[in-house]
C-alpha cells in the first residue's frame, strides 16, 4: 500500500496539490505513476498561461497510455518543473518532491474545498 502525505490535497483523477499561501504546487500521485509505469514524456504549459480548475493542462505519456492532467485550481502558472520534462524518470523516484509538474498562483483558495483528504484518497484508490 502507498502512502500518501497528508499536507497534499487530492483529486480523484490522481492529481495533488499543495497550498502554500497563494501559490499551489500541482503534481499525480505515487498511485498514477505506478499505475503508468515507465514515464516517457512530460507536456506542461509555459509560465504565464492561466489554467482553469478541471481543465485540461498537459499530458504524461508512458509506454502503456497517454494520461491528461487536470488542474485541482484556477490561477496563473509561475513556474513549471522543467526537470521532469527534461528526465520524466524524476517522477517514479520521487512523486511528491522534485516530481512536481507546476506551481500556479492561484485565483480562489476556496476551490479546494471539494478535494480529497490522504484518506479519502487512500481509500478511493485502495477500492479500484
Amino acid at each position: 500500500m502507498s502512502k500518501y502525505p497528508v499536507d497534499l490535497k487530492y483529486l480523484d483523477s490522481h492529481e495533488y496539490v499543495r497550498l502554500d499561501g497563494e501559490t499551489a504546487t500541482i503534481g499525480i500521485t505515487e498511485y498514477a505513476v505506478n499505475q503508468l509505469g515507465s514515464v516517457v514524456f512530460v507536456e506542461l504549459p509555459e509560465i504565464g498561461t492561466t489554467v482553469e480548475k478541471g481543465e485540461e493542462f498537459g499530458t504524461v505519456e508512458s509506454v502503456k497510455a497517454v494520461e491528461t492532467l487536470y488542474s485541482p485550481v484556477s490561477g496563473t502558472v509561475v513556474e513549471r518543473n522543467d526537470i521532469v520534462m527534461d528526465d520524466p524518470e524524476v517522477l517514479s523516484d520521487d512523486p511528491y518532491g522534485e516530481g512536481w509538474f507546476l506551481k500556479v498562483r492561484v485565483n480562489d483558495p476556496s476551490e479546494l474545498e471539494d478535494t480529497l483528504t490522504a484518506d479519502n484518497y487512500s481509500a478511493l484508490v485502495e477500492g479500484m
